[in-house]
């Protein structure tokens, strides 16, 4: 049962996409196992450049089912916007399927995450990309969200949202908004069953007859470990958990059908949003790998925060995620440095950590670094491991070091073909 899953190391952000375009042309079936449309995954292939905020990447490949799982939240005006964008390219998006217990993110959902996001104190604000991600999350566990098979039964969705809708219209009016209209959500979830039902299926039996057939299933994630709800740098985290492990629930297989976890890193540290990064450049070094990087948010166009290699961030990621493989992205970013570093630890009260501490010990943190010499010269010409300077190689052979992971994948640009594989 050849079925690996693809997720973040980092803050996200790390180029999961690019990866996952790539594994899945050989893939059968690629499954998005968490997450919403506030993160987006850059892919540059033959079609153009896009940027996926929930569909999977493998939509790219025309044999491969793309499965929108159980563990996501889906804004289906959102979706729509995205299949026209990918369907105009020319691409086939027939074997889009949508889970039917995937929650749905409904107009409130955004408008309560703006409103909340602004009368957060400034110390406590979280950098949400206000899409309704996080309201649609806490109204799955507080069992008042709705899925998207209820737009397939819309007398059971009226039911639903009368249960609701009055409970929102109170929070949004407390919080200075205007409430909403039941009418029009309901002429929303008809427009939605015209336009994408035939695609939401149970994809329970889809997913496990995949499993038992041996096909080669793909499972992307979104964002990365330091956004993780559990793990990560808590409240400045997402919704949902990124995290390996969940990654068997979201889409719906035994945790003992994966066979590989493969990590994705920057060779450098971005980060979009509130919360401690302590590996954070505010100076003329972090503006070059911000405009060397192009690094801007794919969903909000922000700036992404930058930084320096955190490589105690890719041991906590390594263990918590049992990687079994690491691929390294977007290292002719560092082409033209004359120097590099390394965060190989955290200082704390006379101490050096090794790992990831909760958030308040985690905001006072000072990182440790040993400084590499950089290669100055282009790597966007590498096809194998030799074709690499020296510099470069030594560079990897540290970050794969402190992850006791081996390197499968190293990325030297956007293109498809901009990558060394070392092993498949």
């Amino acid at each position: 049962m050849p079925v690996t899953a693809v997720v973040g190391a980092q803050w996200g952000d790390e180029g999961k996409g690019r990866i996952v375009d790539y594994l899945a042309q050989r893939a059968d079936m690629v499954i998005r196992f968490q997450g919403g449309d506030n993160a987006g995954h850059t892919v540059v292939n033959e079609h153009g450049k896009f940027a996926l905020h929930i569909m999977p990447s493998g939509i790219f490949n025309p044999m491969a089912r793309c499965v929108v799982g159980a563990g996501t939240v889906i804004n289906p005006d959102n979706l729509v916007v995205e299949l026209e964008e990918v369907e105009s390219a020319g691409v086939d998006t027939d074997r889009l399927i949508l889970s039917d217990r995937a929650h749905l993110v409904l107009p409130y959902h955004p408008l309560i995450d703006s409103l909340q996001e602004a009368a957060r104190s400034e110390g406590d604000v979280i950098g949400t990309t206000k899409r309704g991600i996080g309201p649609t999350y806490a109204d799955k566990a507080a069992r008042w969200g709705l899925r998207l098979g209820d737009v397939k039964r819309l007398d059971y969705f009226q039911r639903r949202l009368r249960n609701v809708l009055p409970r929102k219209n109170r929070e949004i009016e407390e919080l200075g908004g205007t409430p909403l209209r039941e009418d029009e959500l309901m002429a929303k979830a008809e427009a939605w069953n015209a336009r994408i039902g035939h695609r939401i299926k149970d994809t329970f039996p889809i997913v496990r007859d995949a499993v038992k057939a041996d096909e080669r299933i793909l499972l992307e994630g979104q964002l990365g470990i330091m956004r993780d709800l559990d793990w990560g740098t808590y409240p400045y985290v997402t919704s949902s958990n990124p995290i390996a492990g969940h990654s068997a629930v979201g889409a719906g297989l035994p945790p003992t059908a994966m066979t590989e976890v493969i990590g994705v890193v920057k060779a450098y540290c971005t980060a979009v949003g509130a919360g401690p990064f302590p590996v954070e450049l505010h100076d003329a070094l972090g503006q070059k790998l911000r405009d060397e990087g192009h690094e801007y948010g794919a969903t909000t166009g922000r700036p992404r925060r930058c930084g320096w290699f955190d490589g105690v961030a890719i041991k906590f990621a390594a263990w918590l995620n049992g990687f079994t493989g690491l691929a390294i992205t977007k290292l002719d970013v560092l082409d033209t440095f004359e120097e590099i570093k390394i965060c190989t630890g955290y200082r704390f009260e006379g101490e050096v950590l090794d790992y990831v501490p909760d958030t308040p010990v985690y905001e006072q943190v000072e990182p440790v670094y040993e400084t590499w010499p950089g290669w100055q010269t282009s790597t966007r010409h590498a096809r194998v491991w030799d074709d690499l300077p020296k510099p470069a190689r030594a560079f990897l052979h540290r970050i794969s070091e402190l992850a006791g992971v081996r390197i499968q994948f190293v990325s030297v640009g956007a293109e498809r073909d901009e990558l060394i594989v070392m092993r498949l």
